[in-house]
């Protein structure tokens, strides 16, 4: 399985979903984001990654959770 942001592939890092074209968990940044470090602290820890992978990682993770709007009305 796959997406332009990340890649699983049980040959790397056992399976667990990572960011395309490193070895970068993907739950390392929600990990990040729970501590309350920024994206830019992420960003440098992991040069690998590029802010268009952590944007649409977010969007999905936004979208999979369905229109926010119709929520509060």
């Amino acid at each position: 399985m796959s997406n332009e942001f990340y890649i699983v592939d049980p040959e790397i890092v056992s399976g667990a979903p990572v960011f395309a074209g490193t070895r970068v968990p993907v739950k390392a940044l929600f990990d990040y984001i729970a501590d309350g470090d920024t994206v830019d602290a992420f960003l440098s820890d992991f040069p690998g990654v590029t802010r268009e992978q952590i944007q649409q990682c977010l969007d999905q993770a936004s979208s999979s959770f369905g229109d926010t709007d119709e929520a509060a009305a």
